[in-house]
């Protein structure tokens, strides 16, 4: 996958100067949009071309939400029969002790996944379309409701900038804020929280995840806005909003994004 990616985004068409792109940044690029890393060697926002950044964006869509998640989604659209040996590569990959239920836990995992990356979408859009315009605009929302949910770090702001420029926007900065957090804590513990009222437990896995990412971010949150609010190179001339808000966001994105 990472060599298929990096191929498509070495052609010419990927590319704003219409010129192919270094094969090593291409590489480099590709790894980091699987690995969900978020780390690059080329401006995504200036250097690639639509195309380009579709490609960079499933590549983080597959390495965010897992391999086979995804080939159960095509052999469902297909109609296709999930053998019993691709059940088990499923079982491996997800890590999950039974095969019962496999397809529909996936499936699951899927909609679940799907659903809040629409939602931060419509969210992102509400800020995005008014100022890029409606296709522009819409595309800057889906791309970053799935980077930030599949917790990859990658932006389309251009010129290295990330999502400076909005520091005092409350919808922007909480909305990746949330889905940064809600992508990093998994499906497995959203469904125990789904399922809360009816088994009335969590698991000892879901609790420390829950508590130990509620405690960091909001002792992060408090710490990175007390050492930085008077910083001159850092929030010293922002208003109590943005200090706020870039203090959630630093808090939440070196974690897992």
């Amino acid at each position: 996958m990472i060599l298929l990616g990096a191929l498509l985004l070495s052609l010419p068409i990927a590319s704003q100067s219409s010129k192919p792109t270094p094969f090593i940044d291409c590489i480099f690029t590709s790894t980091s949009a699987v690995c969900v890393t978020g780390l690059v060697t080329l401006d995504t926002g200036t250097h690639w071309t639509y195309f380009g950044k579709t490609v960079i964006m499933l590549l983080i869509e597959i390495g965010g939400l897992g391999f086979m998640s995804l080939a159960t989604l095509i052999f469902l659209i297909l109609g296709k029969r999930i053998t019993l040996k691709e059940r088990l590569v499923m079982q491996e990959a997800m890590n999950i002790n039974s095969l019962q239920g496999l397809v529909k836990l996936a499936k699951y995992i899927l909609i679940f996944a799907f659903s809040v990356q629409i939602i931060g979408a419509v969210l992102f859009s509400t800020q995005f379309i008014p100022e890029f315009g409606v296709l522009k605009g819409l595309y800057y929302s889906i791309f970053h409701s799935v980077s930030a949910f599949c917790n990859a770090g990658f932006d389309l702001m251009g010129n290295f900038n990330s999502v400076t420029a909005y520091a005092n926007n409350s919808v922007v900065i909480l909305t990746i804020s949330a889905l940064i957090a809600i992508g990093g804590l998994g499906f497995y513990v959203w469904a125990e929280v789904y399922n809360f009222k009816r088994d009335k437990k969590l698991s000892l896995h879901s609790k420390i995840i829950i508590y130990t990412s509620l405690v960091l971010i909001v002792v992060g949150a408090i710490f990175m806005y007390i050492f930085e609010m008077n910083n001159p190179h850092t929030m010293q001339g922002m208003s109590a909003k943005g200090k706020f808000l870039s203090s959630v966001f630093a808090s939440v994105s070196p974690r897992t994004a």
